[in-house]
């Protein structure tokens, strides 16, 4: 069997946060620039399947979906080792076995794309002489402080975590300390060391792919490639080409949004924190009452409560007569039962926030979320809870203009039903501004994705390199045999 066109291999980190735009970026390499894809995914559970997967994001017959073995990181963490750092490891301890499954391949990729946890893997580019790109899965905005970070380290220490003061970007916006990234706060933090490394390795790439697109981050863009602001750090080609988000999944429809179906048009607010989101029981209790008092209609996609750090104990779920989870206020879904819908832990997010009825979004502001309720004309209310999740909110409200935040840091202390309540009725009743917004920046993604759109010229600018790299190892190839 002869090679005739450029293999892309794209290495995921675990979490469909990281997942999900990985898949969508081999979907177009495939679909609209003709290359062969496999997809390895890091997985953290033996009972991860590609069937899951591809529930996520479908894409029959188009990719090549490679699940790693597991690895077993519990002898090189501790119950504090934070997240960022955790994958981090996850990803150095699956190297070997992503080397062994790219030797074990009949023909070796033409090209290696790996996420923001995975730019170690670059020695295995090299080695098999492959062009090698990293992809930032969020914001441009993330991506400069990711590059600038190596060269300000001292300054974050004295400036930043001391004093509190805004971190300075050249050519971006700043970063105020209320919306910082956790693992800048601790020099001697792994997390630290950890996002320090990632943000030196990147520039060593032979360009950054970014899902976002020129409408949305343009200053932030024009700065990563001016020479006397970002350029100097970045020394690589920045390449947006979001929004990349998942597909709306065929299928029967669901009592849910046939539920949508009979509700007035913008008429219901989504409230969901992502797949890895939870929020206390003083916060949930919090959110229902000011859900209820609000008046509006919803569906909340709940969990119970989480207390604490990632490694608490989550509550066991009782119910109540009515059936209202004991986790929830004693009658809730009695009274709301003609105004909302709860639905316990999953929803088709896609496939509600595309909903004519849907108006309005509560939301983590994980990027994944964000794009997804931007492509859909839907303003937001920002709920940050973990990771870059306040920079995006500070994006969001102040540059953007597509979503409002409470007055409390969610990640930190309580937003009461009051400040909850007011919130709501801001967005889905005065809320013309913000939602006209999100309908411009609905109009610009899809011209931006669309051929000849700035985003499809950026991939295609990245595959045209692939295909000279491919055509050259080729001729090599032959010369090589005669």
């Amino acid at each position: 069997m002869q090679n005739t066109k450029p293999h892309a291999a794209l290495l995921s980190s675990p979490g469909m946060g990281h997942l999900i735009p990985v898949l969508e970026l081999g979907k177009c390499l495939v679909t609209n620039h003709g290359f062969t894809v496999t997809i390895f995914v890091v997985t953290t559970d033996n009972s991860l399947s590609k069937s899951q997967l591809l529930k996520q994001s479908p894409c029959p017959d188009l990719l090549n979906i490679v699940l790693l073995p597991p690895v077993d990181v519990s002898s090189l963490i501790t119950p504090t080792t934070g997240i960022l750092a955790q994958l981090a490891i996850m990803m150095r301890k699956a190297l070997p076995k992503l080397r062994s499954a790219i030797l074990a391949m009949e023909f070796c990729p033409t090209v290696l794309i790996v996420d923001f946890f995975g730019t170690e893997a670059m020695v295995i580019a090299d080695e098999f002489n492959m062009l090698k790109y990293a992809f930032m899965t969020s914001t441009a905005w993330f991506l400069a402080l990711t590059l600038h970070m190596p060269a300000i380290d001292k300054a974050i220490e004295d400036n930043h975590v001391k004093n509190q003061q805004a971190l300075l970007i050249p050519g971006c916006k700043s970063l105020e300390f209320r919306d910082t990234f956790e693992p800048v706060l601790d020099r001697n933090d792994q997390m630290y060391i950890e996002y320090k490394r990632m943000g030196v390795e990147m520039q060593k790439f032979d360009g950054i792919l970014v899902n976002t697109w020129q409408d949305l981050e343009g200053t932030t863009l024009g700065a990563l490639e001016d020479e006397k602001r970002l350029g100097r750090v970045a020394q690589v080609p920045i390449y947006p080409v979001g929004p990349l988000v998942r597909a709306i999944t065929p299928g029967p429809k669901s009592e849910m949004l046939e539920w949508l179906d009979m509700q007035p048009i913008e008429s219901v607010i989504y409230v969901s924190f992502g797949s890895g989101g939870a929020l206390s029981a003083r916060q949930t209790t919090e959110l229902a009452c000011g859900l209820e008092s609000s008046g509006q209609r919803f569906i909340w996609v709940v969990r119970p409560p989480i207390e604490g750090d990632s490694a608490a104990t989550v509550f066991k779920t009782k119910h109540r007569t009515d059936d209202t989870p004991d986790f929830l206020p004693d009658g809730f879904l009695t009274r709301t039962r003609k105004m909302g819908l709860v639905v316990p832990m999953w929803a088709p997010q896609t496939e509600i926030l595309s909903h004519p009825s849907v108006g309005g979004f509560v939301s983590h502001g994980g990027w994944n979320s964000t794009l997804e309720s931007i492509v859909n004309g839907v303003p937001m209310i920002t709920w940050p809870l973990y990771a870059e999740q306040g920079m995006n909110a500070a994006m969001l409200t102040e540059d953007i203009g597509v979503a409002i935040r409470s007055k409390s840091l969610p990640a930190k202390e309580v937003v009461v039903r009051e400040e909850i309540e007011t919130m709501v009725r801001t967005i889905m009743d005065k809320g013309d501004a913000r939602r006209a917004r999100a309908k411009t920046l609905k109009s610009s993604a899809e011209k931006a994705l669309s051929k000849g759109g700035s985003s499809y010229n950026s991939l295609a600018h990245v595959a045209n390199d692939c295909e000279t790299a491919f055509k050259y190892l080729k001729v090599k190839a032959t010369w090589t045999s005669t």
